[in-house]
């Protein structure tokens, strides 16, 4: 599904995240970089700007309230998005962890 679209200038980058963890990103229409990745991932490529070519960093992960993006051009921020702390993903994986052994734990018990 498509996450973000972004217009720079002339160019247009369009930012899709499937929930397997596809992460494609497209400029103008065509696929520039694609990764898989659960916790996100670093896309890199280039784009032309004023008839130069620009190095674009464009880096997805999540956060406390979902997927957050951050995207770079020639190493300079044009979009940064706040990210939860670490502690809070631990907090979420364990309340996982303990969810899942507790289910198992009740399944054997009342079978």
């Amino acid at each position: 599904m498509k996450f973000s679209t972004i217009h720079l200038g002339d160019n247009k980058i369009e930012v899709f995240n499937s929930y397997l963890g596809k992460e494609t990103i497209k400029l103008n229409g065509e696929i520039v970089s694609e990764k898989s990745s659960i916790t996100g991932a670093k896309h890199t490529f280039t784009i032309i700007e004023n008839d130069r070519k620009v190095d674009c960093k464009l880096i997805l992960g999540y956060g406390a309230n979902g997927v957050v993006m951050d995207l770079y051009k020639d190493n300079i921020a044009i979009i940064e998005s706040p990210r939860s702390s670490s502690i809070f993903i631990l907090f979420l994986l364990v309340s996982f962890f303990l969810f899942v052994i507790l289910s198992q734990i009740a399944f054997h018990y009342y079978s």
